[in-house]
């Protein structure tokens, strides 16, 4: 599937436009019609926890953050996975290592833009794996998506009802990655596992924001 893309649109976004795109790097369009049935996604979809050392390419974790929360609608903001009310409370982090374009890092999804903002510099996938019980897969994967809530988001239109709806909203966004990942030959495993407190620090999510899932990335080993 990678030879579907261009990455002719890589770029740094700079334009000041809004605050979400200072200083991003804007990733190639992702394919809106690919090669692999969802029928035959849903067949193939399994777990995986063994990874060759193989970095992801950017076209790819393009293609990944916008099976997750990638704009659909750009009038009115939709996105690829339902959200309680429009409130969209998540945010999507890759821990990325190897990438050609882009220095290891922590980076944010900005579904807005299509890029990605380094939030954190150096591979921090030993810190991860570490608030994760060990677990060896988030150590070998050349990458993680990391799902963290600001539930405020939905809390403010929906009470207490809300944590519900973040957590439904979660399975949604899990549900689409795995999917995608099967149809770009790649395997994931969800993990939820972890020392919420440990993998914030590890994060450094900011106050209010939560983690909530985990999913290693790559080529199967």
């Amino acid at each position: 599937m990678g030879s579907l893309f261009s990455l002719a649109s890589f770029g740094i976004v700079s334009d000041g436009a809004s605050a979400e795109g200072e200083g991003s790097f804007g990733l190639p369009e992702p394919v809106r019609q690919g090669e692999v049935s969802i029928e035959e996604a849903l067949e193939r979809r399994r777990s995986v926890r063994e990874y060759a050392p193989v970095p992801l390419s950017l076209a790819t974790l393009g293609q990944l953050a916008w099976a997750a929360q990638g704009v659909t609608d750009s009038d009115r903001g939709f996105r690829t996975a339902p959200t309680a009310g429009a409130t969209f409370p998540l945010e999507v982090d890759f821990l990325i290592q190897g990438v050609e374009e882009l220095d290891d890092g922590v980076y944010r999804y900005l579904p807005g833009r299509h890029a990605l903002r380094r939030r954190i510099v150096g591979d921090q996938r030993d810190a991860v794996a570490a608030a994760a019980s060990n677990q060896q897969s988030l150590r070998e994967a050349p990458a993680i998506l990391a799902l963290s809530t600001v539930t405020a988001r939905t809390a403010a239109r929906y009470g207490e009802r809300a944590e519900r709806y973040v957590h439904m909203e979660a399975g949604h966004v899990a549900q689409n990655v795995s999917l995608q990942a099967v149809a770009l030959d790649l395997g994931t495993v969800v993990i939820g596992a972890f020392d919420d407190d440990a993998l914030a620090a590890a994060l450094q999510l900011d106050d209010g924001e939560r983690p909530l899932y985990l999913m290693t990335l790559g080529e199967p080993g």
